[in-house]
């Protein structure tokens, strides 16, 4: 969908329009959707693997904490705990990063 409206604004700016089409393909909220997709294709998808793998992480996170309190292998539940909190940790610094390169 996203690829359609890209390649849609790139038909629009290369095609001039001619006196007998009307300016009024487009609603302004439609319009500014586009140029939106068009500065950062993809942002949507981005959002959706953000938010699984930082649910992966956290279920993860869970799962070998409960290992931790219950005592059952800890030499190798930490360091699985470490990494799926680091997992999250870094799931969210990438949503963030997302989230504010858009308002510039």
């Amino acid at each position: 969908m996203a690829a359609y409206y890209c390649i849609r604004i790139l038909v629009l700016m290369v095609k001039p329009n001619s006196k007998k089409t009307s300016n009024k393909r487009f609603t302004p909220e439609q319009y500014a959707r586009l140029k939106a997709e068009a500065a950062a294709p993809y942002r949507g998808l981005r959002k959706f693997v953000y938010f699984s793998f930082g649910a992966s992480g956290f279920i993860g996170a869970l799962i070998f904490l409960t290992q931790l309190a219950a005592g059952r292998d800890v030499e190798t539940a930490l360091p699985n705990f470490a990494l799926q909190v680091g997992v999250v940790a870094l799931m969210i610094f990438l949503f963030r990063w997302d989230r504010d390169s858009r308002k510039s």
